[in-house]
């Protein structure tokens, strides 16, 4: 079975291609010769992730499945959310996001954050989503070299290291996406038996 990954994020297609699913063929948009923009025009990262699974279904007419993560911030009232990419503009950088973050963080008590990503399964004018939550906290500086994004400013809980320290393979022992990925991974296993 091969399935398109909607996203032409290069980071979240290796931690996606990290988790096998057997019989299962993940295949990039970069592997269809895609390169236009995905829709993301909603206000919920659910929305968001429908959007982009149901727009190249009907576009490619396949199975496809895509992801929108966020990461929420209580001291900011949810921030960054939905706008996680795009935090500090439309053509801001991982590390533009991260600053923003930590500026508006400084002096805050509260820490408490969490990542939440839901993985959209579109087929056949039909969906199922699955989601996957990691509660953690917001550091008070980067620490790390690993992984993309947030990473460098994120302890998840029960660890004491941030998610740039850690190798994929640990990641994945906390991640958000590995949470909602393993749910669509026994989804697709059940309807494929």
């Amino acid at each position: 079975m091969k399935i398109i990954f909607a996203t032409s994020n290069q980071h979240k297609l290796r931690e996606i291609k990290s988790l096998v699913i057997p019989g299962v063929e993940i295949v990039s948009l970069q592997d269809i010769g895609f390169e236009g923009e995905l829709p993301e025009t909603h206000e919920t990262i659910e929305e968001n992730s429908l959007e982009k699974a149901e727009y190249l279904s009907k576009k490619f007419n396949t199975f496809c499945f895509a992801e929108d993560t966020g990461l929420i911030v209580d001291a900011l009232n949810g921030e960054p959310g939905v706008y996680s990419a795009r935090y500090a503009g439309e053509t801001a950088t991982f590390d533009d996001n991260v600053n923003k973050v930590l500026s508006k963080m400084e002096g805050q008590k509260n820490r408490k954050a969490r990542f939440k990503t839901v993985i959209t399964y579109y087929s056949q004018d039909a969906y199922v989503q699955f989601e996957g939550v990691t509660e953690g906290e917001i550091l008070e500086e980067r620490i790390g070299n690993e992984g993309f994004g947030y990473d460098p400013i994120f302890k998840p809980e029960g660890s004491t290291k941030s998610y740039a320290e850690m190798s994929l393979k640990e990641k994945n022992e906390f991640s958000h996406r590995k949470k909602s990925f393993d749910l669509f991974a026994n989804h697709l296993q059940q309807i494929t038996v």
